[in-house]
């Protein structure tokens, strides 16, 4: 779940990034990360509270020329904390960390376009593409898009308890996501 949004976040940056300048400093207060989840007879989100954006790029271009994501799963809250405890036992145990890594961008307009980039996590990284829409307000931009994913694609295995309830593998990942362009 984490890992999606990460995911979606680090393409939105990087197409700000491409569009303005030759970098983007996110607003943590102002920007969100989050993971949908169904499950039988409900749903829930996960809110992933904190995260580290690194972004690079030719100034002369302004095309990014690198963009990282990363984050501790244990940072990521869904509202239950004994579903959040179950979740980093479900992903190994410990600190399990996640990265997402830009790779490429295309269509891109002024209010948008289509990222892919590498998602890592429990040791397995998969590419992801998305899309993304861009808006620009004075020396700050916002990005926001989502990303769909299927946890069992990472060598996670399908969530089960009492045999009953299932959390199904598609999950949504949704960025918003607010910088100032420097």
């Amino acid at each position: 779940m984490k890992t999606i949004l990460i995911t979606v976040a680090g393409g939105i940056v990087l197409s700000a990034f491409s569009v303005r300048a030759a970098t983007v400093e996110i607003d943590p207060a102002r920007s969100r990360i989050q993971v949908d989840a169904k499950a039988t007879g409900h749903a829930f989100t996960g809110n992933l509270q904190k995260f580290t954006v690194k972004a690079e790029g030719d100034a002369t271009t302004a095309k990014p020329t690198k963009l990282e994501l990363s984050w501790d799963f244990n940072d990521l809250k869904t509202g239950d904390e004994k579903r959040d405890v179950e979740m980093i036992k479900w992903l190994g145990g410990g600190k399990p960390k996640g990265t997402f890594s830009f790779d490429k961008s295309w269509d891109e307009k002024s209010d948008g376009g289509s990222a892919q980039g590498s998602l890592t996590m429990n040791g397995a990284s998969k590419t992801l593409g998305f899309h993304y829409t861009v808006k620009h307000e004075g020396g700050w931009v916002t990005i926001d898009g989502k990303a769909g994913m299927d946890y069992q694609n990472f060598k996670l295995p399908l969530i089960r308890s009492m045999a009953v309830m299932t959390v199904d593998p598609q999950l949504m990942v949704r960025f918003h996501l607010v910088g100032k362009v420097k």
